[in-house]
């Protein structure tokens, strides 16, 4: 019992529930698991707030500039400059906003939703359309990048371990992910 109780602080130590109070807020005003917004986290920055990337990614959720330019015009959010980016409660709320716009695209198919998270939309729609992709032009057997194929796994791994080691949480959300694992 101890040897197990050990085990799981260690694992929360791993796996931190950082911006839970935002998380909470974004996931359920944008119908999210808060749990897979958390696995997005954790794969994009290790909760790390003021990361950037090689490829100009910002921030906890990693959101590109141009991408967010985008997402604010959508979102009514007027004066955007990429600094805001640097704020957790933004960046958790435009992330959430995305990916509540790429559940809609995709019919909540989150593999998809990763895979343009990534990847780019736009190459999602196009390996769809691809038979070497895409049998039945639904979902994606065959990812062409190698990195948005390990990064769909690794935030599928990070999904598990966060609903069991924080199972029961109340996060105040009925919000189920279908097609998902």
């Amino acid at each position: 019992m101890v040897a197990v109780l050990c085990v799981k602080s260690i694992a929360r130590y791993c796996y931190p529930l950082k911006y839970s109070t935002y998380i909470a807020k974004y996931a359920k005003q944008y119908d999210l698991d808060p749990y897979f917004v958390m696995a997005v986290i954790k794969t994009e920055s290790n909760f790390k707030e003021n990361v950037r990337s090689n490829k100009n990614a910002i921030g906890l959720m990693q959101i590109t500039p141009d991408t967010a330019e985008w997402a604010a015009d959508k979102m009514g959010v007027s004066n955007f400059q990429d600094n805001m980016l640097n704020d957790p409660e933004f960046n958790i709320r435009m992330g959430c906003w995305y990916l509540n716009n790429l559940k809609s695209e995709f019919d909540n198919n989150m593999d998809l939703i990763l895979a343009a998270y990534n990847g780019g939309r736009g190459n999602v729609k196009k390996w769809l359309k691809d038979s070497d992709h895409s049998k039945d032009g639904k979902n994606i057997q065959y990812i062409p990048f190698k990195e948005t194929d390990k990064y769909i796994k690794r935030v599928k791994v990070n999904y598990r371990v966060y609903k069991y080691l924080y199972k029961n949480l109340q996060m105040n959300t009925s919000i189920i992910i279908v097609n998902f694992l």
